[in-house]
């Protein structure tokens, strides 16, 4: 069957079996209910809590520490096994909440549902639910409805909906009852059709329901929102890489281990309890906690810049964006039409010249008194926007307000007494206002002087529409007072001029008027003949003024910002022209879309930064080509129409004020104050998380590969295990992750918005960070067992050497925080104030390291034994050789730089 939109109001009737006069008979309802079902989104099933928690024990580091659990329990080894267990409780139980935390973009679907609304049933109009909705219905919908479902228009009298959530157009949608041409239309373009989710501005009409539910434009993007599946954040993936990494090293290592003990002739519990400490000192337990907490700090940050983060992985997400897909309409404009500029035949004024010297140029008085008067919107203080009706005709009256000529007094000098509505066809409105007996005893009298002498005309004709439709009826033309003949010249001189406001971005309505005696106000078809071209008003939906400037941030952070918006091309580049955000006139429509090949848009997308008129789908194959590019994507939006790309988006950030719950809940991130200039922000914040993120897997990653040279190295020199499980815990745990965490406040480095992001396809040891690991751990693993073989050979007499080796590995990690703080810094050219919380935290851990040296409880449960003040001194000497060490690499690194 052929799209509804293809056929005529009378066929389409037929197909649904169905009349405008009687609707559907009871009988028929039920039968279709029972066919078609509720009109309702059906939400897909979720996952059930035991679903999430096995997702959670199945994770590689949480098996592996289970392994322990259970082999230190068959050793006898109880307080190992407790600590361990605890470990695995507390990562489990953080994951757990953080998945199910999920997202709930389905129930904001449903609850657009309107509860209820008129129909035409059994020949008699009805009030129902709106879930009671079935195809063939007849639907009766007025200004201030929400449509219910999809139908074909089969009446309408001035009817204009919203579809911005829908199709992403700012401007109300003329509709009407007219069949369109053959081949596929966008939604936008699809006059005769009103869809569900939007939103009824003006007039009223009726239609015949063609889809409920699912099979609704609203449920297609509900389906296409289930279908796309959540996509891993490159942290998540890195993490996930380096888990596995990590597992197997850790199985290596323990066969490489358990070997040469058998050689040795080790015991078999010696052999267990050496591979339950390799595996421990492989395996980063604190890593999740530490990762999940700097997230969770850096979403504090952001929500006090007005960025709500929804899912923690985001935050270090927008610190690898490459590129943001931008909804224009409320984006990166105010979604608020208003009166730029008074174009008059021979001059041109700004909105607030205008204001100014209306009441010197009766010219421009009587053009601004035309925009109020042949009007239909007025103001409300009610609603947010202080106007009720199409945004339009309420930024002009608005625009006559803010230069004197209130709406309400001058319908009360000039009272409506005609009309002649709009139409798609003429493009145009009219209305006809008796004029005052004597306008020259009356305010109006400075605005009316423009009109000529009235003679014995008593009404006042005043037209508003498109130019090219207005001037085919003007015969005149107002300059300076003086009514001159319209040449054919002059015509074509403000079409030109129309067609260059267009290109700026700008809707044009031009404005006429006449006046006429009282005999021809029975015959409306006259109204508008030889009408007076007064001029054109220029209207735009301005762009946020701190947009401009996060355009250009972007650009020099390295993010390139692209527009995807549902209006009008011309619109679309000259907005993203003084956006900033391109110098060309490329364009890539949905329609050029649909034609293109892979590869060919594989080819274009890198040189396009303006797509307009496109549709849902269409914004999934934009981000899916800029994906495959290996581009890290960032999709913002408002409508419903965005859902499915911000799902699909590497991380969709939607408005808070503007957007719809379905946004919202499909984003990431939520803007709470929908200021483009937030995303900058959150950008930065981003970066920062993700360098301090760096910083603290080298500082984790770097004392667990000093823990590993440690538990190689002793067996070689024919040690007793040099760390037992407990111990390496304790390490894992406290003197990795209390450091780490701190290093999650450190400040941004001096040129995190100068530089471009990072390699979204480069490893989690990118950048030379493996390396410095690798080499790191050596440094500091030899550091500790070589202190540990000293004291354990006799050579000092102490039997303290394991305690030794423990607390040298902690002071070397304590020292190598404050080194990791800058990359190239020099840690004395820093502030030490710059990172207060590091400092507490270093001292901190170094308390608790000397309450389990020197209190008797703690001994037990860490087989520790006190030190002598001399020991704790080698200790000491062992962490300033790591910072030495460390600086003498800065100092390479800044010369080499430079």
């Amino acid at each position: 069957m052929p799209e509804p939109y293809r056929l005529n109001a009378e066929n389409v009737l037929k197909n649904h079996e169905t009349s405008p006069q009687q609707g559907l008979s009871a009988s028929e309802v039920t039968r279709r209910l029972s066919q078609y079902g509720p009109n309702e989104l059906i939400e897909k099933g979720k996952k059930k809590a035991w679903q999430i928690l096995l997702a959670q024990v199945r994770e590689v580091m949480i098996l592996i520490l289970l392994a322990a659990v259970v082999i230190s329990v068959a050793l006898q080894e109880y307080i190992d096994a407790i600590v361990i267990f605890v470990i695995v409780v507390l990562n489990t139980i953080l994951g757990f909440w953080q998945e199910f935390k999920a997202e709930n973009a389905m129930a904001a679907l449903k609850k657009m549902t309107v509860p209820h609304v008129r129909v035409r049933r059994d020949g008699a109009e009805q009030q129902i639910s709106a879930r009671d909705l079935v195809p063939g219905d007849i639907l009766l919908i007025e200004a201030g409805n929400i449509v219910p479902a999809d139908g074909r228009l089969i009446a309408a009298a001035n009817l204009k909906v919203q579809e911005a959530a829908l199709t992403g157009e700012s401007e109300s949608v003329d509709k009407d009852t007219d069949e369109l041409p053959d081949g596929e239309l966008a939604l936008a373009d699809r006059k005769n059709m009103i869809y569900r989710g939007t939103v009824v501005t003006y007039g009223r009409g009726e239609s015949v329901v063609t889809g409920t539910g699912m099979q609704t434009e609203l449920g297609k993007i509900a389906i296409m929102l289930q279908d796309v599946e959540d996509e891993q954040t490159p942290l998540q993936r890195r993490l996930a890489k380096l888990g596995r990494s990590l597992a197997l090293a850790a199985g290596v290592l323990v066969i490489i281990v358990a070997g040469l003990n058998y050689l040795q002739g080790a015991g078999l519990k010696e052999m267990f309890m050496t591979a339950i400490s390799m595996a421990v000192a492989a395996i980063p337990e604190g890593l999740p906690a530490v990762v999940t907490i700097a997230l969770a700090l850096g979403a504090q940050q952001m929500l006090k810049k007005n960025a709500l983060i929804r899912q923690l992985p985001a935050v270090e997400t927008l610190g690898g964006v490459t590129v943001i897909c931008s909804d224009k309409t409320g984006t990166l404009t105010q979604n608020k039409m208003t009166v730029s500029d008074v174009v008059l035949p021979d001059r041109r004024y700004s909105l607030d010249e205008a204001v100014a010297d209306h009441g010197k140029d009766a010219d421009l008085g009587l053009l601004l008194l035309a925009g109020t008067l042949c009007n239909d919107a007025v103001i409300d203080e009610h609603t947010p926007d202080g106007i009720l009706g199409d945004p339009t005709e309420g930024a002009l009256v608005l625009a006559a307000q803010q230069a004197g000529l209130v709406q309400r007094d001058l319908q009360a000098m000039l009272p409506r007494v005609g009309e002649l509505p709009f139409d798609s066809e003429r493009k145009r409105m009219s209305t006809v206002h008796a004029l005052p007996s004597s306008s020259r005893g009356t305010d109006l009298h400075p605005v009316l002087a423009a009109a000529g002498d009235q003679g014995s005309a008593d009404h006042l004709v005043l037209t508003k529409g498109a130019i090219d439709g207005l001037i085919e009826v003007c015969g005149r033309i107002l300059i300076n007072g003086v009514v001159q003949p319209l040449s054919d010249k002059r015509k074509e001189e403000i079409a030109a001029e129309n067609t260059a406001l267009a290109k700026n971005g700008m809707r044009v309505l031009g404005f006429a008027y006449r006046l006429m005696g009282v005999d021809g106000l029975d015959r409306p078809e006259h109204y508008e003949q030889d009408l007076v071209f007064l001029g054109m008003c220029c209207m735009l939906d301005p762009v946020r003024p701190e947009a401009i400037e996060s355009v250009r941030l972007c650009k020099q952070a390295g993010i390139r910002p692209v527009m995807i918006t549902g209006d009008h091309p011309l619109t679309a580049v000259a907005i993203a022209k003084g956006l900033g955000l391109t110098t060309s006139d490329a364009v890539l429509t949905g329609q050029d879309l649909d034609r293109m090949t892979v590869d060919a848009l594989s080819a274009r997308i890198k040189e396009v930064s303006v797509f307009a008129r496109v549709s849902p789908k269409h914004k999934m194959i934009i981000i899916d080509a800029l994906q495959a590019q290996h581009e890290i994507v960032s999709m913002t939006g408002d409508g419903v129409n965005d859902a499915p790309a911000l799902k699909s988006a590497d991380i969709g950030v939607a408005m808070g004020i503007t957007g719809t719950d379905v946004s919202k809940e499909s984003s990431d991130m939520v803007l709470l104050d929908d200021n483009f200039a937030t995303i900058v922000a959150a950008v930065e914040e981003g970066r920062r998380i993700y360098d301090n993120i760096r910083k603290f897997l080298r500082y984790i990653l770097t004392g667990n590969a000093g823990e590993i040279v440690v538990m190689l190295a002793g067996p070689l020199l024919g040690m007793p295990l040099p760390l037992l499980p407990i111990q390496i815990l304790w390490i894992n745990l406290v003197t990795d992750g209390v450091p780490a965490v701190a290093l999650g406040f450190e400040e941004a480095e001096r040129d995190v918005m100068h530089r471009p992001p990072y390699n979204p396809r480069e490893g989690i040891f990118a950048r030379g960070l493996g390396w410095q690991i690798l080499v790191m751990g050596l440094i500091i693993g030899l550091i500790s067992v070589g202190t540990g073989y000293w004291f354990w050979s006799g050579g000092t007499g102490s039997n303290a050497w394991q305690t030794m080796v423990f607390t040298m590995l902690t002071f070397c990690q304590m020292a190598y925080a404050l080194c990791v703080r800058k990359q190239t810094q020099s840690l004395f050219a820093q502030s030490w104030l710059g990172n207060p919380v590091l400092l507490l935290a270093i001292g901190v851990t170094l308390a608790l390291q000397l309450i389990i040296i020197y209190v008797p409880f703690f001994n037990t449960v860490f087989r520790t034994t006190p030190l002598r003040p001399a020991e704790l001194g080698i200790c000491a000497v062992g962490a300033l050789v790591v910072v030495l060490i460390t600086e003498s690499k800065k100092l390479f690194l800044r010369r080499r730089q430079h």
